[in-house]
């Protein structure tokens, strides 16, 4: 019996000194995270106010309904404004059922082969390209084939951009519904197509329109592939096989001039593009959580 107690004392000591131990690693780890997350808090802050001190000068309606200026005169950013919203739609409208495809493709029909292994690697290596690389993809394709910059060639580019966000929201969003849904309605008699479409895809519609949302917010903002397929258009222009001036270039080319009038203007579309960046990845986060929360 005493030796029975003394192995119980010593179990219930080890205990103690573990679970100490962990407490102890556990407040460790959570001031770390806290600390990050201030860290990184802080800086998002500091942007942000920085952009309204000197961007919230700058807007009004002018910003809105008259295009870019020449230096020394007044104007607002209506041309630019009007073609990143025209070529951010038509890559998010080009991308997105690609997206859509291949990722029910991945989730539902690519458990075996070689196809699906090499459509993944394909997508990762699309998700982490630098965004410049795909602008110059789409020069050498399609805008050296047709002899000049052109608004589709913006929109190819923001496409390929949009494709692999959507790819990858989509198939985690496919798997996260549950089997037995698939085969309560394979019991019933519906075709695997039948079921994909109105059981498993409608289940995840909340996840894959945050997969949405995500990907045009990543291309809001957009610089680099649009120098080498939109380029810029100081008037209005509607014609989407012509130069198309577009926010972010507009924002580049203002902000590097000498001029103060070109820099009020830039830190204003800058404070247009930041806070509607914001607000879609807040929409996607909170659309995002609560299909957590209905699961």
């Amino acid at each position: 019996m005493n030796d029975v107690a003394q192995f119980s004392g010593a179990s219930l000591k080890q205990d103690s000194v573990l679970y100490r131990k962990r407490r102890l690693v556990n407040k460790l780890t959570m001031t770390a995270s806290m600390l990050t997350m201030a860290f990184g808090l802080f800086w998002l802050f500091w942007i942000l106010i920085t952009l309204l001190q000197h961007g919230l000068s700058g807007i009004n309606w002018q910003v809105f309904t008259v295009s870019t200026p020449p230096p020394g005169s007044t104007g607002g950013l209506a041309n630019a404004i009007y073609g990143s919203l025209l070529m951010t739609g038509f890559g998010t409208l080009f991308g997105t059922p690609i997206g859509i495809l291949a990722g029910i493709y991945l989730a539902e029909f690519g458990q075996r082969g070689w196809l699906a292994p090499a459509t993944r690697f394909i997508n990762d290596i699309l998700l982490s390209a630098p965004s410049i690389v795909i602008g110059l993809f789409i020069y050498e394709v399609y805008v050296v084939s047709v002899g000049h910059f052109s608004g589709w060639a913006g929109s190819f580019a923001l496409a390929i951009l949009v494709i692999p966000v959507v790819v990858r929201t989509t198939e985690n969003m496919l798997r996260l519904v549950p089997n037995s849904l698939r085969e309560a309605a394979a019991a019933l008699g519906a075709p695997q197509w039948k079921v994909t479409l109105y059981v498993t895809l409608r289940s995840a519609k909340a996840g894959v329109l945050t997969g949405i949302l995500l990907a045009v917010a990543r291309i809001s903002g957009e610089t680099a592939p649009l120098l080498f397929t939109a380029l810029n258009n100081q008037f209005f222009n509607s014609n989407m096989n012509q130069p198309m001036a577009n926010l972010p270039i507009v924002i580049f080319q203002f902000a590097m001039s000498p001029y103060e009038d070109w820099h009020k203007l830039a830190w204003a579309g800058s404070l247009l593009i930041t806070f509607s960046v914001l607000t879609l990845n807040i929409v996607a986060r909170w659309m995002g959580g609560q299909k957590n929360q209905s699961h």
